[in-house]
């Protein structure tokens, strides 16, 4: 018997191979490769000894000790990229090949890029042309109409085992007894879910939770993971309405009633039928599309799917029609996961890269045009995709913080900290947090006292003339920078001295009217700051009027030129610290998520008589507005989404993998031009700088 495949091996002939993988697939090969090779066992993932289609079961040590020449690993291609993952440093070590089935080095370093020039596949003008000859089509469900925010499903039962320990469960070696009883049963037989348990609840009798509860806790994690592929979605509704009977195919543990709930969900209707493994007890590798035809008889079928074994093989062999579509990891994986999988190993990460793929990848038929670009197409993908993971870690490291510190009031700055807040909130309601009404210019205008307070600000060169730098920083209008412009001996703001600190003396008065009416505990105060030196927070620490040591803690993403504030008697804690920043990218792309971490009100330049912010001129155009608040959606969705499907104990700072992330602004296209054109506005420096030359 041959599967057509032993000619990809030909290099290795006569060679001691080893075949990874114990499922029924493994069994065909056996018979495919035994007049080639000298095979030498099997290996598992989850099984080092025993004997299985009259071959010995191998650890990877005893295969090694043998002088194998070739792994070949029998699995879907999501399973062999976390083999190769996982033993690709010791085939490497030991001079021996790693290749899947269907012959692909799995020791090749992905190239990474950022389109599609390398992805072949069918087309959807080639799908609507074999749609039209067909009279029934079946759908592969998982990965191809439908899809989930985490990389694999692996990683669901890697959450069903965080869910298990927020419960107080915690039982040893969960994900490999869950998975390893999936393969041994699915060798047989198409399991239930509950069956799955039932057999792992041999090993683990003292477990409370029954298999039936376990299976529905696994259920209810997946369920809320699930969202639709549009594109095929669209294509399934197509085929309804030209008339032809469709049904849905899909290998499971799940029950048919749990897959309606499924379809129902992503509003996937009118199909004529659904065929479900465990219910039929076999699956597409054995005679479920035989099941299918046996329903319809003698007609013209088409399957889609995403599985070159399970789907185009099988189908092909029962002589259907086939159209193969990617998954959204198989995409991820084609662009060498966009520089992404040197960060891709904890379940936070591994949940973060998915929830990319579910939105990026979410259309398969992306690499079916001219440009091949992967592209960004609105101001809310934007920061959904691309600023959401490094501020999502950002707000969990302050909450973080704000425990260890045992810290009793929050003040998030205006206008940086306008959707910190409402991300905050979300994490922990045991506080009333502030908006604090600030800003470079309140807080100098209010705050500085003497000769010295002006020789730091100006040591912060203004980009325009000292009459402007006075209007600007100061409130001073043009008839009292006359009149104060006396002292010819002094230099720079020293001139305008008495001017600037008799007017400080009014904006104090009232910028303590606004504190008076802020509800402040005892204890410390965390202070809020995106990225800055310090010089808010010095001013207003002033204004307070309590001790630096029983009040303020500077909270920030980023503290600039921390060197320079050393001697300001300011307590400041980053989330980047400085011996980060050699080795960081984020200085880089700090200031696209300034751009978009603002407030949709103008900035605060004083307050008046009675403590109201007295708020500057809006510059800013409508449309400017719409597009970084459509950004700050994304974010807020985004955080919702991760702490829903996270729980608390899984989740897990990763810079390097959101620093990738925040660096795709860089490569992939952004066609959003509300977005291209913002302009990021500094008042206080009098510099306007385009988001473009901050991308490009």
């Amino acid at each position: 018997m041959s599967t057509g495949k032993d000619h990809l091996f030909q290099e290795y002939y006569g060679e001691k191979i080893a075949l990874y993988g114990l499922g029924t697939e493994t069994q065909k090969a056996l018979l495919s490769f035994e007049d080639h090779f000298e095979i030498t066992g099997l290996l598992d993932s989850f099984q080092e000894s025993g004997e299985l289609y009259g071959k010995e079961i191998l650890s990877l040590s005893h295969v090694i000790d043998e002088g194998v020449k070739l792994i070949i690993v029998i699995a879907r291609p999501g399973s062999c990229k976390a083999i190769a993952k996982k033993i690709s440093d010791i085939c490497r070590e030991h001079e021996i090949a790693l290749m899947d089935i269907r012959g692909k080095n799995l020791l090749e370093r992905k190239r990474v890029t950022y389109d599609f020039a390398g992805v072949k596949g069918g087309t959807k003008e080639e799908l609507y042309r074999k749609i039209a000859r067909a009279e029934v089509v079946s759908f592969d469900l998982f990965d191809t109409l439908i899809m989930r925010e985490v990389l694999s499903s692996a990683d669901i039962v890697g959450l069903t085992e965080a869910v298990l320990r927020e419960k107080g469960v915690d039982i040893d070696d969960f994900t490999a007894l869950r998975l390893g009883a999936e393969k041994q049963l699915s060798k047989y037989t198409a399991p239930t879910l509950e069956e799955l348990y039932a057999d792992m609840k041999k090993s683990m009798p003292e477990v409370s939770f029954s298999a039936s509860e376990l299976a529905r806790l696994e259920w209810e994690t997946d369920y809320k993971t699930i969202v639709p592929r549009q594109a095929v979605c669209d294509i399934f509704d197509y085929c309804i309405g030209q008339g032809k009977r469709v049904y849905i195919v899909t290998d499971t543990y799940y029950s048919q009633e749990r897959i309606k709930a499924i379809l129902e969900k992503c509003n996937i209707s009118g199909y004529t039928g659904i065929y479900v493994s465990c219910e039929y007890g076999t699956g597409k590798r054995q005679r479920l599309f035989d099941r299918l035809k046996e329903t319809e008889g003698e007609r013209k079928y088409l399957h889609i799917g995403d599985d070159e074994a399970a789907d185009i093989e099988m189908a092909s062999r029962t002589g259907m029609e086939t159209f193969c579509v990617y998954s959204g990891e198989e995409l991820l994986d084609a662009v060498g996961n966009m520089g992404m999988e040197p960060y891709m190993d904890s379940l936070a990460e591994r949940l973060k890269a998915g929830m990319l793929a579910a939105k990026l990848f979410n259309d398969p038929f992306q690499f079916d045009v001219k440009k091949q670009k992967i592209e960004l197409r609105n101001a809310y993908d934007i920061g959904y995709l691309l600023c959401a993971p490094i501020i999502t870690d950002f707000v969990l490291w302050f909450r973080e913080r704000v425990r260890q510190y045992e810290i009793s009031n929050i003040w998030f700055c205006a206008r940086d900290g306008f959707l910190l807040q409402k991300l905050y909130r979300l994490i922990d309601d045991t506080k009333d947090t502030v908006y604090f009404m600030t800003s470079r210019m309140a807080a100098i205008r209010a705050g500085v006292m003497d000769e010295e307070d002006l020789s730091y600000v100006d040591s912060m060169k203004y980009s325009g003339t000292t009459e402007e730098n006075l209007k600007s920083r100061f409130g001073l209008k043009a008839e009292h920078i006359e009149a104060a412009a006396e002292d010819e001996k002094a230099s720079g703001l020293l001139r305008y001295k008495d001017s600037i600190l008799k007017k400080a003396v009014y904006e104090r008065e009232n910028y303590k009217k606004y504190i008076s009416t802020l509800k402040i505990e005892e204890g410390a105060i965390a202070f809020f700051d995106f990225v800055a030196k310090g010089t808010t927070q010095m001013y207003v620490q002033r204004l307070v009027g309590r001790s630096f040591k029983d009040c303020f803690k500077g909270l920030y993403f980023l503290q600039l030129e921390p060197e320079f504030m050393s001697d300001k008697g300011l307590e400041i804690e980053p989330f980047y610290g400085a011996d980060e920043m050699e080795t960081s990218r984020i200085y880089d792309n700090y200031y696209i998520l300034e751009t978009i971490l603002t407030a949709p009100h103008p900035g605060v330049c004083g307050f008046d008589n009675s403590g109201t912010p007295v708020f500057a001129k809006e510059t800013r155009p409508e449309k400017d507005i719409k597009c970084f608040s459509r950004a700050q959606e994304g974010i807020l969705d985004y955080f919702q989404r991760y702490l829903e499907l996270l729980p608390e104990g899984m989740r897990k700072q990763s810079k390097g993998l959101d620093e990738v992330i925040l660096g795709l602004f860089a490569n992939l296209e952004i066609q959003d031009e509300d977005f291209l054109s913002l302009v990021v506005e500094d008042p206080f420096f009098n510099r306007m700088t385009g988001v473009k030359e901050l991308i490009r």
